[in-house]
């Protein structure tokens, strides 16, 4: 269990499936289909969603861009934690918003792999958190340009190593969408 002391609660983080980020991400309409059915998962399990949306120059607060996929829709009593950063956590209340709702265990899925859902994964369990990151439900866009893999091998790769990834009196791992269990200890 986490190193955080009552904080027995799930909640399912979606990051940053905004229409510009994930325009022309790998796998994109499966990711949004499961996270889509995360979503429903977790309001069913009675487990927290929140969500988490990334601004910046390129991705100007209220532009049509870093507006939410459709096919994701936030409910009303649903948080929504406004970022700047990499890591959902840095210099955001998302840290707040989880231990109000006494919540120790995240499931983390969304945009992009190797930026946001890397920073959120290691700030999470550096802050004393158990973090799955849902296997299928997370995705990029190709920066092969750059020098980066293609899309596909950095999924697998941050898949590989978060599976193994350990910390003391944490849980790290993934596990695929169809598998999540809200309710279940890590």
């Amino acid at each position: 269990m986490s190193t955080l002391e009552n904080r027995p609660n799930s909640a399912l983080v979606v990051v940053d499936m905004q229409l510009d980020v994930v325009a022309a991400a790998y796998r994109r309409d499966d990711v949004i289909a499961a996270i889509a059915t995360l979503v429903d998962k977790a309001r069913d399990a009675g487990a927290a969603v929140v969500w988490v949306q990334h601004s910046g120059a390129e991705l100007p607060s209220g532009s049509a861009g870093w507006r939410y996929v459709p096919e994701l829709v936030r409910g009303e009593a649903e948080p929504l934690v406004p970022k700047e950063y990499s890591d959902a956590f840095e210099a955001t209340d998302l840290e707040s918003v989880l231990a109000g709702r006494g919540i120790g265990r995240l499931f983390l899925a969304g945009a992009q792999t190797d930026e946001c859902i890397r920073s959120t994964l290691h700030g999470a369990i550096t802050r004393g958190y158990d973090v799955t990151l849902v296997a299928d439900a997370h995705t990029t866009e190709d920066l092969s340009e750059f020098g980066a893999p293609p899309p596909e091998l950095v999924v697998a790769h941050t898949n590989l190593y978060w599976r193994y990834h350990r910390a003391p009196g944490r849980t790290a791992g993934t596990v695929n969408a169809a598998d999540v269990d809200f309710a279940s200890p890590s």
